[in-house]
């Protein structure tokens, strides 16, 4: 997996707020129950998110997160730096300190082009864009595929 599973927590909770009501805050009870997300682990997750701009966080009976509008006009790239950091994006496919094409590894050549179209994909795609596309194609969210697109 290229991504961490806080990465891919953290993008499935993205997409589920961006397919709600504008505005609206969710609580991350319902947000963990429903994606089927450890509960003190996407706290975590979101917090990062919120700590970057991408989410806002309210506190209360009524509180839960929301897309900040920084968040509502970001890409998957900006979810995935926000987490995980540009590592994807600059490392060695098999995490070797110093590989380049001084000290190449075997996988260098092939992973510079894989991690180029990689990014590219991800800077061009938008939450909202994908949130959309997830709504009229049905696509699942969850490993029993049980969360329902509004």
């Amino acid at each position: 997996m290229l991504l961490s599973k806080s990465c891919v927590y953290g993008l499935r909770a993205s997409l589920y707020l961006a397919s709600k009501r504008d505005g609206e805050f969710y609580s991350l009870k319902d947000i963990s129950e429903e994606l089927d997300i450890s509960f003190h682990f996407l706290t975590k997750i979101l917090q990062q998110l919120t700590a970057d701009g991408l989410m806002e966080s309210y506190k209360g009976p009524n509180g839960g997160v929301r897309l900040s509008q920084k968040g509502k006009k970001s890409t998957l790239y900006d979810m995935v730096i926000a987490i995980d950091g540009p590592g994807l994006f600059t490392q060695c496919a098999l995490g070797l300190p110093g590989c380049g094409s001084q000290e190449p590894c075997p996988l260098h050549e092939s992973w510079i082009g894989t991690r180029e179209s990689i990014e590219k994909m991800l800077r061009r795609t938008s939450l909202i864009e994908i949130a959309k596309e997830g709504k009229e194609k049905h696509f699942r969210l969850t490993a029993e595929g049980h969360f329902t697109w509004q």
